[in-house]
């Protein structure tokens, strides 16, 4: 028992000595095991080039632009809005479709800043609304109870339209209750199961 328990502390020293004459860990030392380099590329935005391929007509090539783009980089960008159905480069300008709707819209003038003044004043309201004491300590958004005079009643909503024969999108009629048809539904399956 004592043979085991010797060895056992020789050989628990001699991994503390090994692990003692280690080198020391050095912030931007670079050995086999630890690759690390602050001033190298990064891996992940290195994109490789599109295939070539040769046009129809070598007179629809674009002129070289020395330092510009070329027709064999990658753009991620608009890659994803062609994916979407989109056109690259069409952002920025309203639609012909919808010219009339944001000149209906415009038609008493337009503020540039509106995001950060509405932001601002929202954070205004909300300070000088705290909300209630339990919904503070238990971190309990206050957002919709602040705002619940100025929301909608969806359900009279879509009622009020409907009325007037417009289409409107399906909505679950008041008083909905998705939890207890799913548990309706599992017990009418239970009852008609072999």
């Amino acid at each position: 028992m004592q043979a085991k328990t010797g060895r056992s502390a020789v050989a628990l020293a001699l991994t503390l000595v090994v692990a003692a004459c280690s080198p020391p860990l050095e912030g931007d030392r670079t050995d086999l095991m630890r690759l690390r380099s602050k001033d190298g590329p990064d891996e992940f935005a290195i994109l490789p080039p599109k295939a070539l391929e040769m046009p129809g007509a070598l007179n629809d090539l674009p002129p070289p632009t020395p330092g510009g783009s070329n027709r064999t980089d990658q753009r991620p960008l608009d890659d994803a809005v062609i994916a979407l159905g989109g056109k690259p480069g069409a952002g920025g300008g309203i639609p012909a479709a919808d010219a009339a709707i944001a000149g209906h819209t415009g038609r008493f003038g337009t503020e540039s800043g509106i995001r950060g003044q509405l932001a601002a004043d929202d954070l205004t309201y909300r300070q000088k609304r705290p909300g209630r004491v339990f919904d503070r300590l238990f971190g309990n958004n206050s957002y919709y109870s602040a705002y619940e005079k100025q929301s909608l009643d969806q359900q009279s909503e879509i009622e009020y339209w409907r009325a007037r024969g417009l289409l409107t999108p399906s909505a679950p009629p008041r008083g909905y209750d998705k939890e207890a048809e799913a548990k309706a539904a599992r017990k009418k399956a239970r009852k008609t199961a072999p």
